[in-house]
């Protein structure tokens, strides 16, 4: 059970059937899997959707209008009939760090030494800090390494609110970049693996290791960056179906007929190579380069990853095998069963994929 899910109603809850609900500031996906006995397969896709989220309600994660999510939520659960749901948190409000404790040192005392280490690592009074941690397999004798991630009261109060304003029982909330390690990062992968999430107001930075979120960073540029800049040569009543389109079949293919949207887009997927770039050497910095934690590839996903020669880009630019990620990885394997979500518009479920399939954990 999740330390930050402990000021919910209790274990009777945990066994109940989730709805995994990612909010954003632009929509609320979701996503529910049920069990089935088929041979090699172990759950199936119940439910799934988005909503969009007006204007002015969510911004950087920060709920604006609480009345106006609580109807979102309403809507939700009209269609779902959900009643337990699992909630993504916002990266941008979000502290990690990682810490140590001695070998031996009993659980019920490690919390109350975080507690203690939190006045160094987040700026927030620890009074009014929520926080979860993991501990992490070390080779070393003498310490635990800890992984912590903390949250301001408020953020998560709002978020709680909204939920049982609007009938549902949430059950836990999760950092986004976590939930969509678990739905995409392949089981007994070596080294560490980086998460962009390309979305479409921001993308999104986690760094896991060893399954544990250990850093998260965001770039204020998404998808809807690159529809402005067309909009710039292509004209400013171009629709955005048009311009998505454009993206996705064109993207950073230079070609003879395409140099003009080649040009127009490499200039902003450069700024945000530059970020990744930069935020990949503090990693191996700050950990020394260390082998075991250095990157070994570069997981893709939110609905802007679809962006066309996206991959290949980055993997030329930042030396590392870059790829589209398999939302499902976790979840089924795909030569048994094909999702009703099609495969552009799966990647936008990453995160509400790997917060349902905290229900099975």
């Amino acid at each position: 059970m999740s330390v930050l899910s402990k000021i919910l109603p209790p274990p009777t809850f945990l066994s109940m059937p989730c709805v995994g609900v990612d909010i954003s500031d632009t929509s609320l996906k979701y996503v529910a899997f049920h069990p089935t006995r088929s041979a090699g397969v172990s759950r199936q896709l119940k439910q799934w959707g988005d909503i969009d989220i007006p204007s002015g309600i969510v911004q950087r994660g920060q709920i604006l209008d609480i009345s106006k999510l609580v109807a979102v939520l309403k809507e939700f659960k009209d269609k779902t009939k959900a009643e337990f749901v699992r909630v993504s948190l916002p990266e941008e409000r979000a502290y990690l760090f990682e810490t140590t404790v001695k070998q031996g040192t009993p659980i019920k005392e490690i919390r109350g030494l975080l507690e203690f280490r939190l006045e160094e690592n987040v700026p927030i009074p620890s009074q009014d800090v929520f926080f979860d941690y993991l501990l992490i397999d070390s080779e070393e004798n003498r310490n635990v390494q800890v992984s912590v991630a903390a949250y301001a009261k408020e953020t998560i109060q709002q978020y709680y609110d909204a939920c049982k304003e609007a009938g549902l029982h949430p059950v836990s909330f999760e950092v986004e970049a976590q939930a969509v390690a678990r739905a995409v990062v392949p089981k007994n992968v070596s080294g560490a693996t980086m998460l962009v999430d390309f979305g479409k107001t921001r993308t999104g930075i986690g760094i896991v290791h060893q399954d544990t979120l250990l850093y998260t960073s965001t770039i204020d540029i998404g998808g809807d960056a690159l529809s402005q800049a067309l909009r710039k040569v292509l004209g400013a009543d171009v629709a955005e179906a048009e311009l998505t389109n454009l993206k996705n079949t064109q993207g950073l293919i230079r070609g003879i007929d395409t140099t003009e949207v080649h040009d127009t887009l490499i200039s902003t997927v450069s700024v945000i190579k530059d970020e990744i770039a930069t935020r990949m050497q503090y990693w191996h910095v700050r950990n020394g380069n260390s082998e075991e934690r250095r990157i070994t590839s570069v997981l893709l996903s939110g609905g802007s990853a679809n962006l066309k020669g996206l991959p290949a880009y980055l993997s030329e630019s930042l030396g590392v095998p870059c790829l589209l990620a398999n939302v499902w990885e976790n979840s089924f394997p795909l030569d048994s069963i094909v999702p009703p979500i099609n495969s552009r518009k799966s990647f936008g479920y990453a995160t509400a994929i790997g917060l349902a399939l905290k229900s099975d954990t």
